[in-house]
């Protein structure tokens, strides 16, 4: 029987799950078995590996996170300091497999096609809550994240109105705000900062003094964890030593409280929403997604499409060249979506 391999790798998402049945299923009923690889990358080289039958798959579709668990490090070509690519290759073909599913963002996919470039068949399926890859109109995770960011926004609203106080949340994205531009758009934010919108302290200010002097003595502010500061800056958390993006950003949120309370004179509160935005249950819209992606990439392996990533455009599934799909998607200032923003007075901070 013909046999294909799938791993999860880099920061989880919902949706996961859904991918792993879809693909598992549609592989069986074309005649194949999967095994799944545990540990993303990390049980690639150390050779960690499990059957995905029918039991393994029953009950997932709702569930977050991943079965067969993942690692945002432990790249085969840096695995302890050393290329351990052909222990990559010798597991997959001790297995039995004709290629490897590998179902992750930019920096999992980059270590796919250099792995399918030195002899290990590989198939993509894009996956990250950033929405930031640019040969895909959508991952699947991202619309479940800016649920979460928005359900967080109306509790916030509640309590910024009954204390008169600025409410900042701080939410994910990495280097592209789309998190930030729709969950702001759907929450009701009064200012929303980007990493693709360079913005003063002062212009925000100005909109939150604004409001304040129609009635209005609260705001709230959505940024980016990858927003800049005026001054140029990145804030960073911390760095992560092996892994495929070692920068963990975050902190910008405080940084714009401490300052918009210095200027407004108003009470300023902030909310990192962190984690919460890649846990619970993917939405509708996200499960269906990933089963779609899940089937599209089952049909690239056992058809041999490999050096191929699973893509949405224009309501369709398709498939596009890895080496195109690890090119990073950023919120254009000039879209439609920014300028509908503006047009119903939320502030980027860059008047």
């Amino acid at each position: 029987m013909r046999r294909i391999c799938v791993l999860t790798s880099g920061g989880d998402a919902p949706g996961l799950n859904a991918v792993i049945r879809a693909l598992v299923k549609r592989a069986n009923a074309r005649g194949a078995e999967v095994v799944g690889i545990i540990d993303g990358f990390k049980g690639l080289v150390t050779r960690q590996s499990r059957p995905l039958d029918g039991p393994a798959i029953g009950g997932i579709l709702h569930r977050g996170g991943t079965i067969l668990g993942t690692s945002n490090r432990d790249s085969p070509f840096a695995f302890g300091g050393q290329d351990r690519v052909a222990d990559c290759l010798a597991h997959v073909q001790g297995i039995g497999a004709e290629c490897l599913v590998i179902i992750g963002g930019d920096g999992s996919l980059t270590v796919g096609n250099m792995l399918n470039g030195r002899g290990l068949p590989v198939v993509g399926v894009p996956k990250t809550i950033d929405n930031d890859l640019s040969a895909t109109d959508q991952t699947f995770g991202f619309d479940t994240a800016v649920t979460t960011a928005t359900e967080a926004l109306d509790k916030l609203h509640t309590t910024a109105e009954s204390h008169h106080r600025v409410m900042v949340l701080e939410v994910m994205g990495r280097y592209a705000g789309w998190i930030a531009l729709a969950s702001g758009i759907a929450g009701g934010a009064d200012a929303i900062l980007l990493p693709e919108m360079p913005f003063t302290y002062e212009a925000v200010a100005r909109k939150i003094e604004q409001r304040k002097a129609v009635g209005k003595p609260f705001s709230i502010v959505v940024v980016a964890e990858g927003a800049k500061t005026p001054n140029g800056e990145l804030v960073v958390g911390r760095t992560v030593a092996g892994s495929h993006d070692p920068v963990r950003l975050g902190g910008i949120g405080v940084v714009v409280g401490r300052k918009l309370e210095e200027l407004t004179g108003l009470e300023s509160r902030v909310t990192v929403l962190g984690h919460v935005q890649r846990g619970g249950s993917p939405t509708p819209y996200d499960r269906i997604l990933s089963t779609r992606y899940g089937v599209g990439a089952a049909d690239l392996a056992l058809n041999g499409r490999y050096g191929y990533m699973v893509g949405l455009r224009n309501g369709f599934i398709t498939e596009v060249p890895l080496a195109a799909a690890v090119n990073r998607r950023i919120v254009s200032p000039d879209g439609e979506l920014v300028q509908a923003a503006k047009a119903i007075g939320i502030t980027f901070g860059d008047e």
